[in-house]
């Protein structure tokens, strides 16, 4: 299953918005370098749905595509 995610990084707080079906607005505390964000991303969406989470696109941008893994 495809989701689309436009992250906020470096944010104060910390919360997930679900907008529509599979698309998501996230905030999150950590910082956008060394693909920190990215991997932080993955693993607060493996515990949102209890599987495996990858991102696949828009590794350097706030809009991301995720895809889950079964």
């Amino acid at each position: 299953m495809k989701f689309k995610v436009k992250v906020h990084a470096n944010s104060k707080q910390e919360k997930i918005v679900k907008k529509d079906e599979g698309d998501f607005e996230v905030w999150i505390k950590e910082k956008p370098t060394d693909n920190k964000a990215n991997l932080y991303l993955e693993k607060l969406f493996k515990n949102y749905f209890g599987k495996e989470v990858k991102v696949v696109r828009g590794l350097k941008s706030k809009n991301k595509i995720l895809v889950s893994r079964a």
